[in-house]
């Protein structure tokens, strides 16, 4: 359940280019893995001061004008396009730079919070900017008129929506002027579908990957490692040892050997060692048990 606050401008407008929107929720005391806070549209956002930070992990983006945010002795200047992402506890503070700064925000916690943005490698306070087209922008000014016209009792959907944010801002968000995932991966796509269409080829090496891209070896694998978290070369095993189980489900006569020829390893001994490494079976194990 959802309790709305608006404040509203001189003219009792509440449009959302002229009122303060903003959603708490009741679900803090709930054991989710993830639960919101609140979350609101701010047409003039004024300044804060915070040397204790927030008590919950707090996002901060502009729509319009611009703000100064500072965190971790260094300054940010936050235009449209750009957000906040902060860990409770944080100290910070942020003011307006030019006439009105137009904000959207959301603040969220959760028991399983610090571990999921861990495993997602958002571990640390960042500032984040991203693609004007990218998905993650129109995230939370989407998910506030949503929460306007629904009614969410179990908090359920709410925590499916943090969720989903954090991913938005794994896939869509660039960190100290990195390429965003979503970028890295676009950029990989005619490696990855070489890789999908010649995978079965013994032959091929890191050279014949980074000449689709039209990149170095050495640019490839860093672009694989933000995208993936590893280097090309390790992601051609995994994808070798996904057709083979593919290979493996659906053809249950073919043997190991075939099998191991058929998805690019030079002999059965190494394909079997590999398929234990990574999967904690054998290759006939794993056939056993599906």
């Amino acid at each position: 359940m959802y309790k709305k606050k608006e404040i509203f401008d001189s003219e009792g407008d509440t449009a959302m280019h002229s009122a303060h929107r903003r959603y708490f929720t009741e679900f803090k005391d709930q054991p989710l893995p993830l639960y919101m806070e609140s979350v609101g549209y701010n047409p003039d956002q004024e300044a804060f001061v915070r040397p204790n930070g927030y008590n919950c992990y707090h996002w901060l983006q502009t729509v319009g004008g611009k703000g100064e945010f500072t965190m971790g002795g260094a300054k940010y200047v936050m235009e449209g396009g750009s957000g906040i992402l902060l860990l409770p506890g944080e100290a910070h503070e942020y003011r307006p730079l030019e006439g009105k700064w137009q904000t959207y925000y959301m603040t969220f916690g959760g028991a399983q919070a610090g571990g999921i943005l861990g495993t997602l490698g958002l571990p640390v306070s960042s500032y984040y900017g991203w693609d004007e087209a990218a998905e993650l922008g129109g995230f939370v000014p989407g998910l506030l008129n949503r929460m306007s016209n629904e009614r969410d009792i179990s908090g359920l959907s709410v925590s499916v929506e943090v969720y989903r944010f954090l991913t938005l801002l794994k896939k869509d968000g660039r960190v100290n002027r990195l390429p965003s995932l979503s970028n890295s991966v676009r950029r990989l796509t005619p490696v990855l579908e070489f890789l999908d269409r010649y995978y079965a080829d013994a032959d091929i090496g890191l050279e014949d990957m980074a000449h689709r891209a039209d990149i170095t070896p050495r640019h490839l694998n860093t672009l694989f490692k933000q995208a993936f978290g590893m280097t090309a070369y390790a992601y051609l095993i995994l994808l070798r040892l996904r057709k083979a189980k593919e290979m493996m489900t659906l053809h249950p006569r073919m043997t190991v050997k075939e099998v191991s020829g058929l998805v690019g390893f030079r002999d059965a001994s190494h394909f079997v060692a590999t398929f234990r490494k990574q999967e904690g079976v054998t290759p006939e194990q794993f056939r056993l048990l599906h």
